[in-house]
């Protein structure tokens, strides 16, 4: 059982697919597969049950998954302490919410920890950044989500043992253009929004879940793009759109837009780790540093 073997372990349980974990390994799926098969036979036994969806864990390889990471982290620890280097610490972020919210973050654990190497990874994508944090290729992620467990605004979970902490409200607007039919509504329903379009993302996108959430399948969606080209979109009235109050802030000012009369849940900012890993160097630095 080799190091090697346990990180391309480690990328397939996060990634779900040989090909994706290819990808974030920077490896042939070929390779992957070959590592895979090389230490399943060392130990004897499946570690994944493969099937056209993705693959799965097997009951030994849930057995073999907090082990990994120990075995990861110790060979990291052992490295940096043999060459003597700084601790380092990799934060990822969604990248909605890196210019607005990470910077006061880094900060803060700058000052706190003046002698940590921290680097910053930015994705559109949450799954992602959730598959780094099991993988261990990142200590923690900045993510966003609805209020209760982890991924209860609808997201995919990989197999790891995660936490979270809340580290504040991230408020959201229905918003339209000036000359949208329902810009002057005084009160809205669900059922007033039945036969209008909702401006959304990708179906993994934060925004987009929220607006399931809260509008269920009343309006029709149309598919826009990010919260810049839906923003944009919503501006030249063609339809309208669930998004993060920062980001229609100075339109809401200049009347560009307008709030619609239906006040949404806010989304939280959450910090997501692993459990099992809260003893790395510089993690509760960025814990009590991204609290503050």
């Amino acid at each position: 059982m080799e190091l090697r073997q346990l990180r391309v372990f480690e990328a397939v349980v996060a990634h779900r697919t040989v090909t994706a974990a290819a990808v974030a390994l920077g490896l042939a799926p070929s390779s992957v597969s070959e590592q895979v098969r090389t230490l399943e036979r060392s130990l004897g036994v499946e570690l994944f049950d493969r099937a056209p969806r993705g693959m799965t864990l097997t009951p030994a390889g849930e057995r073999l998954l907090p082990w990994s990471r120990k075995l990861l982290d110790q060979a990291d620890q052992a490295r940096r302490e043999v060459v003597a280097d700084r601790p380092r610490l990799r934060l990822g972020a969604l990248e909605t919410i890196a210019a607005t919210h990470v910077p006061a973050v880094l900060a803060r654990l700058a000052e706190r920890r003046p002698d940590l190497d921290v680097s910053l990874h930015t994705d559109t994508a949450r799954d992602a950044l959730l598959g780094g944090v099991a993988a261990g290729a990142l200590e923690a992620a900045l993510i966003l989500d609805t209020a209760g467990p982890l991924g209860e605004l609808g997201f995919y979970l990989p197999p790891a043992p995660l936490d979270h902490v809340d580290l504040r409200d991230v408020p959201l607007a229905l918003v339209a253009a000036p000359a949208h039919p329902l810009a002057r509504a005084t009160a809205l329903t669900r059922e007033a929004l039945s036969g209008h379009r909702l401006l959304v993302n990708a179906p993994a996108c934060s925004f987009r879940l929220a607006g399931e959430r809260l509008l269920g399948h009343d309006v029709e969606r149309v598919r826009t793009g990010g919260v810049a080209v839906t923003r944009a979109c919503a501006e030249q009235g063609l339809g309208i759109a669930l998004l993060p109050d920062f980001a229609v802030h100075d339109q809401l000012a200049s009347g560009a837009l307008v709030r619609l009369p239906l006040d949404p849940p806010p989304l939280h900012l959450r910090l997501v780790w692993r459990a099992d890993r809260e003893t790395v160097p510089g993690l509760r630095e960025v814990l009590y540093a991204a609290a503050a």
